[in-house]
């Protein structure tokens, strides 16, 4: 949209204008002079209109649903109230959208009688856009361009501030494993998961052998370099441990500046919180961990809906870190035996594959979910026991995972 207040039509008239001052002298045609004048009066007028006594009075915006999810449609609605003493007639709006949102939000403006009889004006727009990057993004303001009557001058107006539309991962209906305890429903827990739970305590203890996967203190652990549980009240649901590598070193210096520009991060992502919901609705207990041991969100209950949808609101801002390394984590799951546990991470080399054996061994199903590996990484850690897969941005989440052996192929 441009910003000079005037359209063609009033451009022509005060160039008009214009020639028939210089023009009056030379062809000795006074009322030229006369005309020039009603030109520039009936622009003037024209322009006042517009700005003299039009005002609106709020704008309100609103997303359905409120937190999107990549790939997903939004719609958005904006309601402006706005008072004008002189009648206006049909304009154009346009809303900005951020880099990272799809959509073509232009329309027509209506036209608004005058406000000296019946008061403000409501104006409601509705449009659609597609999430296509992860992140906070604001959308707005509302640019709304008006013509007086007599289509000389025009008012560029910016309604409104930008609203944040948050955009979460995109979380895909994953389907079940078929060799997993607690599969059907989550409910089942072998005695070695029981073993040792119902030892409260004040503080962080040390791990003892069947307590709770979801009453570890990952922080704790990661501080006393052995495995700490917290006091919580006895548990016997089945748990599954996620663990997303962050490390920069893994993904593009993008992840660690901005949430949605790695898409490799991105699938990552994806894959962690599709997972974390395929678990919660079978009924596992979830912890979400860094290689270190940190929680990225409070431990999950199964079939806890309300702490999934929290999670993935949380994950839209998550990005990258400086440090971090897979070999930290092997010590984390010493002494444990857990249920399922699942590794994304960026590309991996032998040394990489080589320190997570040792969690195979305390895990009911260990899978890896990798960009790829240097060497022998790959063959290396299949052959210790873990369920490997190879991550592609552009792969469909579901055919991923189902291609990871176990898969039972059931819809979920």
């Amino acid at each position: 949209m441009s910003r000079w207040p005037l359209t063609p039509r009033g451009t022509g008239a005060i160039v008009l204008a214009l020639a028939s001052f210089v023009l009056a002298p030379v062809l000795g045609v006074p009322a030229l002079v006369f005309f020039g004048v009603l030109l520039v009066a009936a622009v003037a007028l024209s322009f006042a209109s517009l700005w003299l006594g039009h005002r609106a009075d709020g704008v309100r915006r609103s997303f359905a649903p409120p937190v999107a999810s990549v790939g997903a449609d939004v719609d958005v609605r904006v309601r402006v109230e706005s008072r004008s003493v002189l009648p206006t007639v049909v304009g154009t709006w346009r809303d900005r959208l951020p880099r990272g949102i799809d959509g073509e939000p232009t329309g027509v403006y209506p036209a608004l009688r005058s406000g000296l009889a019946s008061g403000s004006h409501r104006v409601d727009i509705a449009y659609r856009v597609r999430a296509r990057r992860r992140g906070v993004r604001p959308v707005g303001p509302l640019v709304v361009e008006t013509t007086d009557p007599f289509g000389l001058s025009r008012r560029r107006q910016e309604l409104g501030s930008a609203v944040p539309l948050t955009i979460a991962p995109a979380v895909a209906p994953l389907d079940m494993f078929d060799d997993l305890p607690g599969a059907a429903g989550g409910t089942m827990q072998s005695v070695t998961d029981k073993l040792g739970q119902g030892a409260d305590n004040l503080i962080p203890r040390a791990y003892a052998p069947g307590d709770s996967m979801r009453r570890i203190h990952w922080r704790a652990s990661a501080h006393r370099g052995e495995l700490m549980v917290r006091q919580e009240e006895r548990e016997s649901n089945p748990e599954a441990v996620i663990v997303f590598d962050r490390a920069v070193a893994r993904w593009s210096a993008d992840a660690l500046r901005s949430p949605g520009e790695d898409p490799d991060f991105e699938a990552a992502l994806s894959i962690v919180v599709s997972a974390a919901a395929r678990f919660v609705r079978e009924g596992y207990g979830v912890a979400v961990v860094d290689v270190d041991g940190t929680e990225l969100v409070p431990p999950i209950d199964g079939g806890d809906s309300a702490a999934l949808e929290s999670m993935t609101t949380a994950f839209a801002t998550l990005t990258a870190r400086r440090e971090g390394a897979l070999t930290e984590l092997a010590p984390l799951f010493a002494g444990a035996t857990v249920g399922p546990v699942v590794v994304v991470t960026g590309e991996v080399d032998p040394a990489d594959a080589a320190s997570l054996a040792p969690i195979v061994g305390h895990s009911s199903m260990p899978v890896l979910f990798t960009l790829g590996g240097a060497g022998d990484a790959l063959r290396i850690a299949r052959e210790s026991g873990w369920r490997v897969q190879r991550l592609e941005p552009e792969d469909e989440l579901e055919s991923l995972w189902s291609g990871v052996e176990g898969f039972r192929g059931r819809v979920g």
